[in-house]
């Protein structure tokens, strides 16, 4: 499947991958202000443009619908740089940590609950913790789901909804 470009913006990612090494900074002179704005939204809402900090630059897929070769990968030459970065990386990598949760909590009272073959309904989990129905969801999509990157299933049965922590 081929990518139709307008021919400004054939214009502006062709100006980019050949002569600014992908950076887009030119516009022809008929697109100026809001018009820019939109071309720039169309092009990164077809992903044929990402964002660098205030900068646009031309997509991997910017350049497959030009018809030009993708940019190989950048690589450092420089040894001291690459143990620099290497050092960083390795820091970074021990000073992430765990998320954890205390157990004498009452979010360590749902888990345990959630836990079960059985698993546990909004309504168990509330009259355990007396928290409001709301709380509990809202447990289940944040601190659950995307702080501690449980994987929450549920199964309506016959009554009210189940639910249990899977693998």
């Amino acid at each position: 499947m081929t990518t139709q470009l307008t021919p400004s913006q054939q214009q502006i990612l062709s100006h980019a991958a050949q002569s600014t090494s992908g950076k887009i900074e030119w516009f022809p002179d008929n697109i100026k202000g809001g018009a820019r704005k939109k071309v720039l939204d169309s092009l990164f809402n077809r992903a044929l443009i990402t964002p660098l900090g205030e900068e646009w630059f031309v997509a991997a897929e910017g350049y497959d619908a030009l018809g030009l070769p993708r940019p190989g990968p950048v690589t450092v030459a420089d040894p001291e740089i690459e143990a620099a970065v290497a050092a960083i990386e390795t820091k970074a990598r021990a000073e992430v940590k765990t998320p954890r949760t205390r157990d004498n909590s009452k979010q360590a009272t749902v888990i345990s609950m959630l836990k079960r073959p059985e698993g546990a309904t909004i309504r168990q989990i509330c009259e355990a913790t007396g928290w409001q129905a709301h709380t509990v969801r809202g447990t289940f999509a944040g601190a659950f789901k995307k702080k501690l990157g449980l994987n929450l299933v549920s199964d309506k049965g016959e009554g009210d909804r189940v639910y249990r922590i899977a693998g």
